[in-house]
């Protein structure tokens, strides 16, 4: 028989997923407790219960997904070898592809809050992007000696987009190119793919 705490951070958790999913397919605004509710399977009572409402819970999910984000980077230090560091930057556009394969959310809410000068984006900004627009900076910075900092902005866009995109819109792709992006042999191919493309 589980624990009460242990049901408590169950529910929790699956409610955090839903929202996750929910707002990142509708945004914010569209997307609704009750839905998130029904999508986790719960009352919706426990969303005010566990959140006290909409946007604490949409902060509990942008803080799971880059949370989950920046420890899948932090794992980046020390990879591959020592004395190819453009074998090193590859591996860790692989294994980002692999995390967005994994999260396909995650580009789907950064389009979604990027769309609105507001407060949900400051805190965002705030919150999670710029300590990720740091670290990327950082392991540019280790992975590609040399590379021009004013075209920094340039490659986090794009590794961002062509290591995302295909995965945010999964039933796009299958009815344009008749390919899962979830399986995970295409998975590798993208992630091999963009590991060459931007770090030939």
């Amino acid at each position: 028989m589980k624990s009460r705490e242990r049901q408590r951070e169950e529910t929790r958790n699956r409610i955090i997923d839903a929202a996750a999913r929910a707002f990142s397919e509708r945004g914010f605004r569209a997307a609704s407790t009750r839905d998130i509710a029904a999508r986790a399977g719960v009352n919706q009572g426990l969303i005010t219960y566990h959140f006290r409402g909409k946007e604490k819970l949409w902060k509990a999910a942008l803080d799971r997904i880059f949370g989950e984000l920046a420890g899948a980077l932090r794992e980046l230090e020390g990879i591959g070898d020592a004395t190819d560091p453009r074998e090193r930057g590859r591996e860790a556009l692989r294994r980002y592809v692999r995390f967005a394969a994994a999260h396909p959310e995650l580009f789907r809410l950064m389009v979604e809050e990027g769309k609105q000068a507001d407060a949900r984006l400051r805190w965002l900004v705030d919150r999670h992007l710029k300590p990720l627009y740091a670290g990327f900076e950082r392991l540019v910075a280790v992975y590609s000696p040399g590379f021009d900092p004013a075209m920094l902005p340039h490659a986090f866009y794009t590794l961002s987009g062509a290591g995302s995109m295909i995965f945010a819109v999964r039933p796009e792709c299958r009815r344009l190119t008749g390919i899962d992006s979830a399986d995970k042999r295409v998975v590798e191919l993208h992630a091999e793919f963009i590991a060459r493309l931007l770090v030939p």
